[in-house]
């Protein structure tokens, strides 16, 4: 395997020769979030005049990009007498140029200036496909259809992929990601990402692959490395939404959404939910139900940390939100889709490939996570009012 580091600036055009001498690489891609990552390496003049705000740092691993993206801290330095010795040494974070999408958020009104929004509006897309969605909010607020100022240098879509069921869309001054999220969740679990092409950053969507069959961990397949695995009794089945209450009239809209075989299994939940629109004439209140049961009718919460094998490897076999199959110590066997692949290199050890496999809150805890999600499309409802 080999590994090349590259600075571009914002239009990815290369600032200089290849960096050299790292000594710890760390880069790790994300399912529908922007990925991380970090390099240590000597402070040479030549490597310090290329760490400039505004540039990107792009991993090569052979021959093809692995991850490329804004150098969000692009200097930590250190250097001691007693310590680390000429040049000193210099640690570069960065992430994935997803990073850039995920500095926007949703204007109500994408075409006019903040100065001309209007208070009350909202951006609603009714009953569209998923992926026309995302790709809608996305060029619109930062993309090549953005106004001036807010539109990614050298950024533009990707091709269609024609992926995706339809869901609805309400949403104002929300995080742009926040949003796509919402609606790749919702219509039809699909992906997301950006990648570099040439000279040109391209942001689309996909459709990850059911690889239950194929792509399997186990600890006797060598390809397993830890695993951590709950399952409990849903918080929510039965989502009751209500629509928003008008004043001086007498009748609301009430929408109930059921995971019947959560309900059926262990016993019926019920939660009230306030929908944030006046009617589900666009779907909006049976969107909102769904999100709050997703949150709390998968009682299975499963973290698994696995390696790279010649017989299963990522990137190769199976990628960033693939559904695969995990079997326990124990017997059993749950599938859950891939969360993270992290890249770790060192030039003295080589280089291993570990990807996280598990529920959405694999990597932090459930509960604080589910409560906080709740909380802020709560309050952002009420904003929206």
């Amino acid at each position: 395997m080999t590994i090349q580091l590259l600075v571009t600036d914002n239009t990815l055009t290369v600032q200089g020769d290849p960096l050299t001498g790292w000594t710890s690489l760390d880069a790790a891609k994300k399912f529908n979030e922007p990925g991380a990552g970090s390099v240590t390496l000597p402070a040479y003049p030549e490597v310090m005049e290329q760490l400039q705000p505004g540039n990107r740092l792009v991993v090569i691993r052979d021959g093809g990009i692995w991850m490329g993206g804004p150098m969000e801290v692009p200097a930590d330095f250190s250097w001691s007498i007693d310590g680390e010795q000429d040049p000193g040494q210099v640690t570069v974070s960065f992430s994935d140029d997803l990073a850039l999408v995920a500095g926007y958020i949703t204007w109500p009104e994408p075409a006019n200036a903040w100065a001309t929004q209007h208070g009350i509006t909202y951006r609603q897309i009714n009953a569209t496909n998923a992926e026309t969605i995302i790709r809608t909010l996305v060029n619109e607020n930062c993309g090549p259809a953005a106004v001036t100022a807010r539109r990614i240098p050298s950024f533009a879509l990707d091709s269609v992929a024609g992926v995706g069921t339809a869901t609805t869309m309400k949403t104002r001054f929300e995080p742009l990601l926040d949003a796509a999220r919402r609606a790749a969740a919702d219509g039809g679990g699909i992906g997301f990402r950006t990648r570099q092409v040439g000279t040109q950053i391209l942001f689309g969507c996909y459709e990850p692959q059911d690889l239950t069959a194929t792509a399997r961990f186990s600890v006797g397949l060598g390809n397993l490395r830890g695993v951590t695995y709950k399952r409990g009794a849903p918080t929510v089945t039965h989502a009751l939404v209500a629509g928003t209450e008008t004043e001086g009239s007498t009748t609301r809209t009430f929408v109930e959404v059921a995971d019947s075989a959560a309900a059926t299994e262990w016993w019926r939940v019920e939660r009230f939910i306030d929908g944030g629109a006046d009617n589900n004439a666009n779907l909006e209140l049976t969107v909102a139900g769904r999100s709050d049961l997703a949150d709390g009718s998968g009682p299975v919460e499963l973290s698994t940390v696995t390696i790279d094998t010649p017989d299963l490897q990522a990137g190769r076999d199976f990628d960033l939100g693939d559904l695969v199959t995990v079997a326990l110590p124990h017997g059993l066997e749950v599938t859950n889709i891939v969360r993270s692949i992290h890249l770790h290199a060192e030039p003295g050890t080589g280089e291993s490939v570990t990807s996280v496999v598990g529920s959405l809150d694999a990597t932090t805890d459930p509960q604080t996570v589910r409560l906080l999600g709740r909380v802020t499309r709560r309050l952002n409802r009420l904003e929206a009012r």
